[in-house]
């Protein structure tokens, strides 16, 4: 089954943390009952970028907020954040905007909520 370990005691972790634009990637393995604190230093991420604190955006395991010491399984993904580009409020807000200066344009007028 792919959440036990191997006939060794080992189980596969994949490290990853998405830049803009690649994504580095390791392939860990580690034993069984390893946390995400212990599969964050066997990937050498703190060496490979020695200025983002792992911890500081958040850690997660398949999308979902991990902590230090959460236990991993076998083919587990542990995902180390980094903060967003842009304001999504913001981002949401120009386009509201442009939709209705869009609609305006073509003779129609709408109140601000109904877009």
């Amino acid at each position: 089954m792919a959440n036990e370990p191997s006939a060794d005691g080992l189980i596969g972790v994949c490290v990853c943390y998405a830049l803009p634009a690649q994504v580095w990637l390791r392939d860990v393995r580690l034993p069984a009952g390893a946390t995400v604190a212990d599969a964050l230093e066997a990937s050498g991420f703190a060496q490979a970028f020695p200025v983002v604190p792992a911890w500081e955006r958040g850690v997660g395991v398949f999308g979902r907020a991990a902590e230090p010491q959460t236990p991993l399984a076998d083919g587990d993904r542990v995902e180390i954040y980094r903060g967003l580009s842009f304001d999504p409020k913001e981002s949401r807000r120009r386009r509201a905007e442009h939709r209705r200066a869009k609609t305006a344009r073509n003779g129609r007028v709408r109140p601000a909520g109904l877009l």
